[in-house]
């Protein structure tokens, strides 16, 4: 089953200093039937010479100069761009290690490949300058319920299908909290999602990353209140929910209707408040975190 084509879809924005090092990553993967697609988000800096630069030497590399729309638009427009058979998401800062699209190309091969299917693995995280700061988390539970309050997972861990990349195209979100998050939702809710508890990323953390992981997690509670809580994530996730539910609603299982419909609602009431904080089984995989989800709901947040 080697002759899978895999397409890498990579957003860049002033990433000078980091891409070179992520694409060879990429070329040198043992799984060798891989495009590489590019979509600059609007750099001003080297980042897109660069990306030229390996144009001229490898020949598996196509780019896309665009307007700056944010890495999430950014990523939903190169899906769009080719056919393959297997999609995966990849970050201008990262290292990958070596077997990771073989691995995932392997998982998704046992997968019935008419349903939306995602396979990823775990990262360890690294500072800017590729120094080890922690093992990433391992052994992750999922399921649909705690899918709607969280992704387990990041997007340049993840592969997707053709299927997958077929219902984003057809359904592209009006928004969403993050397009990784969009597509694991997808996969967990309609389809398969295969996991490996295997590292596959050097997931590089620095300062302008988009969240608190890997970072300790005190400043990644500080991280979640600020943006959750005092900015509009809360209502971000709640209108993820709903549009989830406008498009797939009717191809969910019975159990999942269940669930969408009392998380999804959109006016509040006590009743609704208390059903949703004591209801049964884990909404966050953390603790910690389930607790604090439960006190959100009784808060009228979320």
């Amino acid at each position: 089953m080697k002759d899978k084509k895999v397409v890498v879809i990579m957003s860049t924005y002033n990433g000078e200093n980091y891409v070179a090092e992520q694409l060879d990553s990429i070329i040198n993967q043992t799984y060798k039937n891989i495009r590489i697609i590019v979509r600059d988000d609007g750099s001003t800096d080297n980042t897109v010479n660069i990306i030229k630069d390996y144009q001229r030497t490898y020949g598996n590399i196509k780019l896309y100069e665009g307007e700056n729309i944010g890495f999430i638009k950014s990523f939903f427009e190169l899906l769009k761009t080719t056919e393959a058979d297997y999609y995966a998401y990849a970050d201008q800062d990262d290292v990958w290690m070596e077997n990771k699209i073989e691995l995932a190309v392997d998982l998704l091969d046992e997968l019935d490949d008419s349903k939306p299917n995602m396979a990823f693995g775990n990262s360890d995280y690294y500072d800017e300058n590729m120094k080890l700061i922690s093992k990433g988390p391992r052994n992750r539970k999922f399921s649909f319920l705690t899918a709607l309050f969280a992704c387990v997972t990041q997007g340049m861990t993840m592969t997707v299908n053709k299927t997958t990349r077929d219902m984003i195209i057809e359904n592209t979100p009006k928004s969403c909290f993050f397009h990784d998050w969009w597509t694991y939702l997808l996969c967990i809710g309609l389809g398969n999602v295969a996991y490996s508890n295997e590292t596959v990323v050097k997931y590089r953390r620095r300062k302008e990353n988009a969240t608190s992981e890997g970072q300790g997690y005190i400043r990644l509670l500080i991280w979640r209140i600020k943006n959750l809580l005092f900015k509009d994530g809360m209502r971000d996730i709640k209108q993820q929910m709903i549009n989830f539910k406008d498009y797939y609603y009717y191809q969910l299982s019975d159990e999942n209707k269940k669930i969408l419909d009392l998380f999804s609602e959109e006016d509040y009431s006590f009743s609704n408040a208390c059903k949703k904080a004591f209801y049964r089984g884990r909404i966050r995989t953390n603790i910690i975190d389930d607790l604090m989800i439960r006190i959100i709901f009784l808060m009228g947040v979320l």
